[in-house]
Parts: structure tokens; C-alpha cells; sequence
């Protein structure tokens, strides 16, 4: 295929424009010669191995004049670039000079192809010489000069997920908490994909975390209930292939921040589960300015780097976070990167700064309380989040946000703060209010803005999802989740989820559930909301929530083929996951 040829196709991709023009003039170019005959190509599988004589592709970041950057277009490139496209690159290479200055030759025999897209602007250069009667390419791009050129589709994305702690159903101002004052998440949700039916795994903090990062539902992710914040002890066990060891293996940069809560050793701390580098708490929870955990004995110090106890007294967490998310993505600007941004936020203690404590001073305990913390979180995330303003990574980042699980009514909570609005149940219930929490996903330019699913979707699903848009291979491990990008994309596709379980605690009698289409059946239930009393014959709770999202009537007297049907699939379930 010759370059006109090349350039064409290029021309034609979708918002994408080209052009060819010249940087000087170009006498020594024979008059009226096609400048594929003048063009030797030469292709390079492996270029990231060789060194570089002179600029082969200049990624230029927008609006930025590409003749004052000084950034190495050879290892910006070779970071950014997928492997597959860098045998499109074709170049004449010099073994001894590797230039990082990128001075361009001082020639009036230079030709610039630049196309632009998705935000980026690509250069190729052709450097002409004399040699006898005829000229050389220095520096070409050939081949899949489309696929190159092709949006940014072709380039891995960033993804930062955001999981906040025990946050309500509806407390977000833009799922129609309107006491709160939530800015950054009401932008997220106008810049991407809201879901109003998206579901945790799992009704508290290890379990719901373990499905999360594997794709997996608790019990098959080895994690079937909170696991000890106690030094020393095991969590998640490391068989698991969790989405950091996905992102790494295909060649990201992976970085933990904030709550881990999935194994208190070496093997199951973040570092032995796929994260470069992690910064946080081991536990389940810690105080924000001491970062002790007191909430049984003895107390004990609990702020981790890279696996190595450190102290960073008085120090507000919220703001040591917000810090090492930004050296993170700082670090790896010029790279793939996944950030797993684990926030303890709203999770007790409720410690909300002075600011939204006396913003929120008016209204009643422990809402009060709670929502200066929900406020100060939000905060956080904002300060999280215009870093990749700053350094132009918004649109090269998929940014994921969900609660864990529902709100707490615990005692150290105040009793309660958080709102489930219009669904029975919180956190440790299999009720509505215990497993549906608000999730968002933002890819600027890639995905719908200011769009809502209503369609089911889990938490399981990240995985597979992340996996379908940033072009990655899978784990081989049977996965509970699938991939939602169909979902995200259109409000008309159908929900991956016919079926889900949730099974939680131990015991003979554990609380569990299954959805099947709008039915659901819990067994054993339990409502920590208290909206209403579980009675002696509520031992299989059956409810449709298309007619009844509030879960306050039981249907399971009037509907005993369906409760035996959902018994049935429940118990099918229980055996595959023990298996």
C-alpha cells in the first residue's frame, strides 16, 4: 500500500482529520516524483529494544505546540502505545544515539504528516537526503498508519475505581439527597453513566471488596465475610487474580490508596495481590488523625506503605490520600495506570472537617454528622480528580465510583446518618438498602455524559467491563461478572443478569438471596433499618421489586411456585460456588 494510499485511509477515520503539508521547503525533492517512490520503509517489530536515532511518533498533548515540547517522543510513545502497534512504526535506527532532546534536524528537506484524534496529535516526520539521485525516509510511519492515527481507540486507557465506605443508597445529591452537598460526584455522574439498579456482592466491607477486585462473588473469591484486622492474619487467598494482576500483567502501573480489608500478611496485603505500590490501612476501619484502630484490644497502629509500618501523626487520612493519589498518577503520567482509590469515607468514626460541620450544623444527629463526612469525602474525590485536569489525563482515563455496601445503623455510627431513601434495609441486610448502592462510570468522549441505567448490574462486573474497554485479555478464572459496556452504552440493551446471589454470614442458617428477572427471595432475613418487623412466617421473603422496591409486603404465601423456584436456583448456587 503506498503512503497516499495510507494517508487516505487514515483521513477517513472517524474523528480524525489529516494533514499533509511541509514544515520548509522541499527543492531537492524531484519535481512531480509520488513520494512513495522517494520513501524507503524499513519495519521495526521490537523498536522499543532499539535506540532511537530521531523522532519516530510525537505524541503531543492538545492545543500544545509540538515545537516546544521537549518530552521524549520515544518514550512517551513506547508507554502509551499498545504493543500491537509497534510493528506499524517503521524507522532507520542508530544503535549509539538514543536522543532525549528530540532536536529536530536542521534540514529544508522535512515533510510532517500530523493527524489528530480523541484529543491527541501524532507527528510523523520525513527527513529527506540526498543520496545520489534519489532520497531516504529517516523516520516514516507505515502500514496501520490508521490504526495508529485511530482514536485513541487504540491507545490503553487509565482507569481509577473509587470505593467509598458505607455509603447509602441515595447519598449522593444527584440520586436525589438533596441535604447533601456533593459536587464532585454530581460532576462524575453529568460527565458519564449513573446506575440506579447496581448492586454490591455482598451487605459488608471484606466480602464486597473481594468480589470487586476478582469478579467473583465472595464465596468463590474465598472471602464469604469480613476477615480480621488484626496483624498477621490472612484474608483473600492469593490463588485469587484480582484486577490489579489483570492491569498488570498487560503492562500497568497499579497502585492501592486508602482501605484494604482483605488479609493482614505479606501474601495478602496489596503488594502480594497485584499493586506496584500501596498506601493505607490494613483493617477495617482507623481513626482519621491518629490512625489507630480502637475498636477492640489493645489498640493498635494501623498506616502501611509499600508493606512497611509508617507514621504519620495527626495527619488527616482523607488528605494523606488525596496526596499519594496524586504523586501516584503524577509517577505514572506517561503510562497506563489502574489506582484502586479505596476511601474510608463515610465509614466511622465521623470525623467531617470544621468546614462541613458547620455547614451542616442545622440539621438533626446523626444526619448532621454523617452527611459533613459525605461532604468531606466528595471533597477528597474533587481534589483526587483534578489532578488529570491538570496534567490533560481526563480523557485518557476511565474513572469507575461505587459504595461497598449500604449505610450503617451501628452504634459507632451514631446509630445510623445514612439513607437508603425509598428501600428497607443497610449495611449487614440483604434488603434493598444493605446491597443497592450508587455507582457511576465517566470516560469522557468515549462513553454517554449525563446518562442513567436503570438496568441490573453488579459489582462483579468491573472486571470483565474494564477488560472489554480497555482492550484486555481476561483472567482464566470462571468470572460471576460480565462485561456491562453494552448497558453503559445504551439505555435500550439488556441486563448481562437474569440471576444473582448473594449469600452472607455462616452458620446453618445464613442470611441469603437470589433475583431472578424483577423476583427476589431472601431467606432468613434480617433488616437493620428497622423499617418494619421480620415476623415468624418472613423465613423466605419473596418480593417483585418492579411492583414493590420498598420491600414492606411479603408475597411468598400468595407465590409458592416462585419461592420454590428461587429455592431451587439458590441451592444450585450454594453447590457450585462449594465447588
Amino acid at each position: 500500500m503506498g503512503l497516499p494510499v495510507r494517508l487516505a485511509a487514515a483521513h477517513q477515520l472517524r474523528q480524525s482529520r489529516c494533514r499533509l503539508g511541509s514544515f520548509f521547503d522541499s527543492p531537492k525533492k524531484p519535481e512531480g516524483e509520488p513520494l512513495a517512490s522517494a520513501c524507503r520503509v524499513i519495519s521495526v517489530d521490537h523498536w522499543c529494544r532499539a535506540a532511537v536515532a530521531r523522532l519516530i511518533v510525537h505524541r503531543v498533548s492538545q492545543g500544545q505546540n509540538s515545537d516546544s515540547s521537549k518530552t521524549c517522543g520515544f518514550c512517551k510513545a513506547r508507554k502509551r502505545l499498545p504493543e500491537e502497534l509497534f510493528s506499524t512504526v517503521a524507522c532507520m535506527v542508530e544503535e549509539h544515539c538514543h536522543r532525549d532532546d528530540l532536536a529536530l534536524p536542521t534540514t529544508n528537506n522535512l515533510t510532517v504528516v500530523e493527524f489528530a484524534t480523541g484529543g491527541l496529535t501524532f507527528m510523523a516526520c520525513l527527513v529527506y537526503r540526498p543520496m545520489g539521485h534519489c532520497f531516504a525516509v529517516m523516520a516514516l510511519v507505515v502500514g496501520c498508519l490508521g490504526m495508529l492515527a485511530h482514536d485513541a481507540n487504540a491507545l490503553p486507557p487509565n482507569v481509577i475505581l473509587i470505593y467509598t465506605d458505607d455509603q447509602g443508597s441515595v447519598d449522593v445529591n444527584c440520586y436525589g439527597a438533596k441535604d447533601l452537598i456533593t459536587p464532585s460526584l454530581d460532576d462524575l455522574a453529568s460527565r458519564g453513566v449513573r446506575f440506579t439498579q447496581f448492586y454490591a456482592a455482598a451487605p459488608v466491607c471484606s466480602p464486597s471488596r473481594a468480589a470487586m477486585l476478582t469478579g467473583r462473588v465472595p464465596q468463590r473469591a474465598g472471602v464469604p465475610g469480613n476477615v480480621s484486622s488484626a496483624h498477621g492474619n490472612a484474608g483473600m487467598p492469593t490463588e485469587q487474580i484480582t484486577i490489579a494482576e489483570m492491569m498488570k500483567k498487560a503492562g500497568y502501573a497499579t497502585g492501592h490508596v486508602g482501605k484494604w480489608h482483605l488479609g493482614y500478611t505479606p501474601e495478602t496485603m496489596p503488594n502480594g495481590q497485584g499493586f506496584d505500590s500501596s498506601f493505607g490501612h490494613m483493617g477495617g476501619c482507623i481513626d482519621n488523625w491518629s490512625h489507630f484502630f480502637y475498636w477492640n484490644g489493645p489498640n493498635r497502629h494501623d498506616l502501611w506503605l509499600n508493606g512497611e509500618h509508617i507514621w504519620r501523626d495527626g495527619e488527616f487520612f482523607p488528605d494523606l490520600m488525596v496526596q499519594q493519589g496524586h504523586a501516584f498518577i503524577e509517577q505514572h503520567k506517561d503510562q497506563p495506570f489502574f489506582l484502586y482509590w479505596a476511601i474510608n469515607l463515610p465509614h466511622y468514626p465521623l470525623q467531617g472537617t470544621d468546614k462541613w460541620r458547620k455547614k451542616y450544623e442545622h440539621l438533626p444527629a446523626p444526619r448532621r454528622m454523617y452527611n459533613a463526612f459525605v461532604s468531606t469525602m466528595d471533597e477528597s474525590i474533587g481534589k483526587l480528580l483534578a489532578k488529570l485536569d491538570e496534567l490533560k489525563l481526563r480523557e485518557d482515563t476511565i474513572v469507575i465510583f461505587q459504595s461497598d455496601h449500604g449505610h450503617s445503623h451501628e452504634d459507632r455510627t451514631f446509630g445510623g446518618g445514612g439513607s437508603a431513601g425509598p428501600y428497607r434495609g443497610a449495611k449487614f441486610s440483604l434488603f434493598e438498602g444493605g446491597i443497592r448502592v450508587p455507582a457511576m462510570i465517566s470516560w469522557p468522549g468515549r462513553l454517554p455524559a449525563g446518562e442513567v441505567r436503570d438496568q441490573m448490574a453488579t459489582a462483579c462486573d468491573w472486571m470483565p467491563t474494564i477488560a472489554d474497554l480497555a482492550k484486555l485479555p481476561r483472567p482464566e478464572q470462571k468470572l460471576d461478572g460480565h462485561s456491562i459496556t453494552s448497558v453503559i452504552r445504551s439505555a435500550d440493551a439488556v441486563t448481562p443478569h437474569q440471576q444473582f446471589h448473594w449469600q452472607s454470614g455462616g452458620g446453618n442458617n445464613p442470611q441469603w438471596a437470589v433475583r431472578d428477572g424483577d423476583w427476589k427471595l431472601i431467606g432468613n432475613p434480617r433488616d437493620t433499618s428497622n423499617k418494619a418487623p421480620i415476623e415468624k412466617d418472613d423465613g423466605r421473603f419473596l418480593v417483585n421489586l418492579a411492583e414493590d422496591a420498598s420491600e414492606m409486603k411479603n408475597l411468598a404465601a400468595g407465590h409458592p411456585d416462585i419461592v420454590q423456584k428461587l429455592e431451587r436456583l439458590h441451592d444450585a448456587w450454594v453447590k457450585d460456588v462449594s465447588n
